[in-house]
């Protein structure tokens, strides 16, 4: 395993990233009023996005870019709890930092307003009742991680992990983006309601919760279905 610097750093550039990336198309979709066009692009750009990770940073860090992979890694004995805080630190940062200068790039364009735009927070456009909401986000995650964790554990075919793990994020978006946008990460969804407030920010703890329960029953989905 890389010395803990440099596994942070992975870690912090890669949820920056994915952020970046995932959100600034999504809010340039509401900008452009693409309408519904739009769910198969936010997909492609979040899962897109994850797979070129996987491999760009996956034999640094592993790749987690969300708090909810590293916490059942860590339940699992896969990885050490001694870096628990400190991923989860960059994860969180990492995604502030990207909704930050997003914010302040969209600024540049003339008819982009925050309050009307956005920076691509989850939310409940439908007013879907909260024990809904919190059930698509903790079966999306739960199916993520076991995903993840089938993908890499050690007799599984090598160099298909970035397919696999990028994959079923975009399928999970085409989803969720009708929905409010799927997380299936905490750190996603707590950068950009972090600078968007309001209904972004009050119903963001579902976005935090529902991925971390839904990530630990996926490994534990996993592991009744495959031995380590």
């Amino acid at each position: 395993m890389n010395p803990p610097f440099r596994s942070y750093l992975a870690e912090f550039l890669g949820t920056f990233t994915l952020v970046f990336v995932g959100t600034a198309v999504a809010t340039l979709q509401r900008l452009n009023e693409h309408g519904t066009i739009g769910y198969l692009e936010i997909s492609l750009a979040f899962g897109g996005t994850l797979m070129v990770m996987v491999w760009v940073l996956g034999p640094v860090s592993g790749c987690h870019l969300n708090p909810a992979v590293t916490l059942p890694m860590a339940l699992s004995g896969r990885f050490p709890w001694s870096r628990v805080p400190g991923y989860m630190l960059f994860q969180f940062g990492g995604a502030a930092a990207a909704s930050g200068v997003l914010l302040f790039l969209l600024k540049g364009i003339g008819k982009y307003q925050l309050e009307t735009h956005g920076l691509g927070a989850n939310g409940n456009p439908h007013g879907m009742q909260i024990p809904q909401l919190f059930g698509f986000e903790l079966v999306l995650t739960a199916l993520f991680l076991m995903t993840i964790f089938s993908t890499t554990r050690k007799d599984a075919i090598r160099g298909f992990e970035g397919w696999a793990i990028g994959g079923f994020l975009t399928v999970a978006h085409l989803i969720g983006a009708q929905l409010g946008d799927s997380s299936l990460n905490p750190a996603r969804s707590f950068g950009p309601a972090v600078f968007e407030g309001g209904d972004a920010f009050a119903v963001l703890w579902v976005f935090i919760v529902a991925p971390f329960v839904g990530g630990i029953i996926g490994w534990r989905l996993f592991a009744l279905i495959h031995e380590e």
